[in-house]
């Protein structure tokens, strides 16, 4: 009803109206939306002084009434309602129409279904509880939030600002900062954001609100906090000095609320029987930092305690110190690996369901007794490359997904033709299909540490939607002419083809034989069967095309340096495993060239793509914009550039690569690496956008310094770029002067589409970045810190605190801090031969360096970009994930073993780390119970890829220690 989804819009905000919205709109559930208030028959207009809530229940009612004599009084008609005067007063008024609660209608309609049994008993238990403590009078321990029509007021006038509320993880008690969103953040002429200083400031509003803020007199503004601080439950300082003062205020009203599912721990038994004399009202921690105790009522408290567990806030009253909810659902027990998988899944909104029945059965069938083969109506519409083109992909080893490859050839003018060649995924991926409705909701194929769920199934992500070796595929290409000297572009020709790709050859091995090294012509399998001559020419062809594509590489590149391309790298070291998959050796994982050929090639099709939709579509192209960032968040990377004598100029991307390619220390190569690490974290995120919805002067990619880019060359992982690949097909329809028989989006709808997919894409990054974690600290857990050598590690000191120091472990890829000062008040102190010990005494912090000096007189300086040998160690944690700790035991770089030297210089690639931890748990748990066949049903249920072994995907992810802007959008499959 039309009535009842205006109800939801108004009452219960905007992120349960549009779950309504997409649940209308999903062909899956057999939805339809029934415009009642503009139906002759159905329309009531509301009395004159009817409560509103009244005027809609009426007229729900007396549309389902219309709709059972519509249907000749032969379907009974079932309306659900809490409201309890409507079941008294409808509820026997019609024959046929039953007005019922929702416990009813659970009740007589679903008596089996105990999961929902048990969460409306939760709910109802909940409700109650609220209603008799509203009635009891109680002190309030927040104002009263502005009305609506106040707020928006206030807004307009300029005296209130809209923002999100972000609540500072470290600090999550005291410290939140509200983002400037919308008109405010022109209007208001503010630069920075505004500190939200203490639970009560922020008046009941959870991180990711949209708030309205009224600033407090300059006289009560405050400053963030410089000091270390690990995340502490109380609502307390810290002692240290802030930092200058800031824009401060105080939140006076909600706009929107942007509750979701939270994952909470109960607390232990000791602390129930602490909470006091209701032991059914409990408080339980979410795993979140940001977000507050939730109180819950439940008598399972001792049952759950060692579990993970779901709940959702029901509300906030301005009586209650914590907001109310109610229980869920179980996730798993605490420490389990797949609990604590579970957790980041459901704190990112990451919905894992099975791809349905519907869905598989509109996907295509290949099996070796009834084999997918090329149309004969695609052989005729289709520019076919295989007897003409030398066609190859160049991806990581066990590569499933391979959707891109590339060939290059000499024309019969002399000129040289590069193509890009895609996987056509919208051929098997009709718009508005269930598999295609599916894609648009998961937006992207997410990457944990120890798996993936693919965005598509995978008889199309792994198999006829991957550009495999020796076999007949469809793609959507990407052709360019070009100078046979210059490399110029003379024009460029975009279809779809058939292509038949001859090498599937892993980056090692495409290094090798640029670098004219033949001995690894064994390991490619095409290659390996053929003898003598022919042989031989098949090599030269395929080394002639990998180095031919090297150069014309470098030359694009070198275009963009020019004008200003940034190259903000990260770095990797693959685990050498032994007999007993233990780590046995850490070998360095160097960056290949054709790394960087293969993103080139892949960066020039997605901005010559960008341009020829944008051209065709002015209104409605998915492009994606890299905004340049704020000049204030570069002042970090400026100071610590100029403790090392280095001058980086900000004012534009080509000045500021071009002062990092400067910024080099002969004695120290981390040196830049760290400050390359740093303007990465000053960037703006990269994001898809639709170009009726803003200037054509924003389109600009910073990072990549194109006018016009877009995603194209992934269309089996992101959705973005199916969308792109549907609107190239246009743009090439159109110029044929044929019928667009592409389903496009309007602005509008490409508007709304691009935000949900950015935001799946930030839940992927938060999802990936926190399972990582997770191993890492699995990794480091069961390794006495006293004794393991690794445990051992060098660290460089990035940033400088006043309590402490933040350092990388360049080994292993981690940043975190270390303190100089302990709980006790006692600081770091330093012997003759730079071991540590902890002492009464002081710390004077100034810019780039703090003196740790004890009370006997005796001090120690530690510098920025100084090397120190940390300890790392895991703090464990019941409610939240468990924590890398570094603690400095040396004031002097790490002395490393001579077995370890030539192994020592780079980082430990994660995905190798954690495959190690992964292989353990797995042989643990295969020690006490046969899983086995388990795992391998559940994965045919949810079909999803799995690989040849758990961590061979994520070795197409980026390395995350150094988060790196450029890399994001030039990895090409990866």
């Amino acid at each position: 009803m039309q009535t009842a989804c205006q109800a939801v819009q108004h009452q219960r905000g905007r992120r349960q109206y549009n779950k309504l919205r997409n649940l209308l709109k999903d062909a899956r559930h057999d939805c339809v939306l029934f415009a009642n208030e503009f139906q002759q028959h159905c329309y009531l207009p509301r009395e004159k002084g009817e409560a509103m809530e009244k005027w809609q229940t009426r007229s729900i009612y007396n549309s389902a009434v219309w709709y059972y004599h519509h249907c000749e009084d032969r379907m009974p008609i079932v309306m659900v309602t809490e409201d309890e005067e409507a079941v008294q007063q409808y509820g026997s008024e019609t024959e046929g129409v039953f007005v019922i609660s929702f416990k009813n209608y659970l009740d007589n309609f679903w008596p089996d279904f105990k999961g929902a049994h048990e969460l409306c008993s939760s709910i109802l238990q909940s409700r109650r509880e609220r209603e008799s403590e509203s009635q009891e009078t109680h002190g309030k321990e927040y104002p009263e939030h502005l009305p609506l029509e106040v707020l928006e007021a206030g807004i307009k006038s300029g005296r209130y600002i809209q923002g999100i509320l972000n609540v500072n993880k470290h600090r999550a008690q005291i410290e939140a900062f509200v983002r400037l969103q919308g008109a405010s953040s022109k209007d208001s002429g503010l630069v920075s954001d505004i500190l939200i200083h203490g639970s009560k400031a922020r008046n009941r509003s959870i991180h990711g609100d949209v708030v309205v803020v009224e600033l407090l007199p300059k006289s009560e503004w405050k400053g963030r906090t410089a000091a270390l601080c690990e995340n502490d439950s109380e609502d307390k300082a810290s002692g240290e000095s802030p930092s200058e003062p800031m824009p401060t205020g105080r939140v006076v009203g909600i706009l929107q609320k942007n509750w979701r599912d939270y994952v909470v721990t109960f607390p232990s038994k000791e602390e129930v029987q602490s909470q006091g004399k209701n032991a059914q009202k409990i408080l339980v921690t979410p795993w979140d930092y940001r977000i507050p105790k939730i109180r819950i009522s439940t008598q399972q408290a001792e049952a759950l305690q060692d579990f993970r567990v779901v709940v959702r806030i029901d509300s906030w009253e301005t009586t209650s110190v914590y907001p109310n909810g109610h229980f869920v659902r179980v996730l798993g027990r605490i420490g389990d690996l797949e609990g604590e998988i579970a957790t980041i899944l459901v704190e990112n909104s990451i919905s894992v369901v099975p791809f349905s029945e519907a869905q598989m059965c509109e996907m295509p069938v290949n099996t070796p007794e009834d084999p997918w083969k090329v149309s004969p109506k695609e052989e005729r519409e289709r520019k076919d490359l295989r007897n003409t083109h030398l066609v190859f992909s160049i991806d990581p080893k066990g590569c499933e997904d391979v959707d891109d490859t590339l060939s290059v050839r000499t024309l019969n003018n002399g000129n040289l033709e590069l193509g890009v060649h895609i996987t056509d995924v919208t051929h098997f991926v009709a718009p508005n299909s269930y598999i295609d409705v599916e894609a648009r909701t998961r937006a992207t194929t997410y990457y944990l540490a120890d798996r993936r769920y693919d965005m598509l199934p995978s008889i199309l992500s792994a198999d006829l939607c991957s550009l495999l070796g020796g076999v007949d595929r469809y793609a959507v290409s990407v052709m360019w002419e070009l100078d046979k000297t210059s490399y110029e572009i003379k024009k460029v020709w975009y279809g779809r083809t058939i292509i038949r790709s001859a090498y599937k050859l892993f980056y090692e091995a495409a290094q090798e034989l640029l670098d004219g090294n033949s001995s690894v012509v064994d390991e490619i399998p095409e290659l390996k069967a053929l003898e003598g001559q022919s042989r031989q020419a098949k090599v030269d062809e395929l080394v002639w095309a990998i180095g031919k594509l090297t150069d014309i590489a470098r030359h694009i590149r070198a275009k963009r340096d020019r004008c200003g391309a940034l190259e903000l790298e990260g770095v990797e070291v693959r685990v050498q495993l032994g007999d007993k998959k233990n780590i046995h050796d850490l070998i360095p994982k160097q960056p290949l060239e054709v790394h960087e050929t293969v993103a080139e090639c892949m960066i020039l099709a997605n901005h010559w793509v960008a341009k020829k939709i944008w051209e065709s579509f002015p209104h409605q192209a998915l492009l994606r914009q890299h905004p340049p960032p704020h000049q204030e968040f570069f002042s970090e990377l400026r100071e610590c550039a100029k403790a090392k004598g280095f001058s980086i100029d900000t004012r534009s991307n080509k000045t500021l690569a071009d002062s990092l390619d400067s910024a080099h220390d002969p004695s120290d190569p981390w040196v830049n690496r760290l400050l390359r690490s740093m303007a990465t974290q000053a960037m703006s995120n990269a994001l898809y956008f639709s170009t009726g919805s803003c200037a054509e002067d924003q389109f600009h990619h910073y990072g990549l310094a194109l006018d016009k880019y877009t995603h194209f060359t992934s269309p089996i992982r992101r959705y973005s770029d199916i969308v792109v690949h549907r609107l190239l097909m246009a743009a090439i329809s159109k110029d044929k002067k044929m019928e667009v028989k592409e389903t496009l989006f309007s602005n509008k709808n490409l508007e709304e589409l691009c935000r949900h997919i950015n935001n799946r894409n930030r839940a992927a990054q938060r999802s990936q970045k926190q399972s990582t974690e997770l191993f890492q600290c699995l990794y480091f857990k069961d390794r006495d810190p006293e004794t393991e050598e690794r445990r051992i590690a060098d660290g460089v000191i990035y940033s400088i605190r006043t309590n402490g120091v933040l350092v990388f472990i360049p080994r292993f890829g981690i940043k975190g801090a270390a303190y100089l000062k302990n709980k006790d008040g006692l600081v770091i102190s330093c012997g003759p031969e730079g071991s540590s010990e902890w002492k009464p005494g002081s710390l004077q912090r100034s810019q780039n360096e703090i003196v740790s000096t004890t009370a006997g007189g005796q001090s120690v300086t530690f510098r920025l970009f100084d090397h120190v040998t940390v300890r790392i160690s895991v703090q464990a944690s019941r409610c939240h994930s468990d924590t890398i700790r570094l603690e400095i035991v040396n004031n002097k770089p790490y002395m490393i073993p001579s077995t370890e030297l030539c192994h020592q210089s780079a980082p430990l690639l994660r995905s190798e780390l954690v495959k190690e931890v992964t292989r353990s748990v797995e042989e643990a748990q295969l020690a006490q119970e046969v899983k086995g066949k388990v795992i391998e049903e559940e994965h045919r249920e949810y079909c999803q890829t799995r690989g040849r072994s758990l961590y061979t995907l994520l070795e197409e992810i980026k390395d995350l220690a150094l988060l790196d802007v450029t890399q994001c959008e030039t990895l090409p499959c990866h």
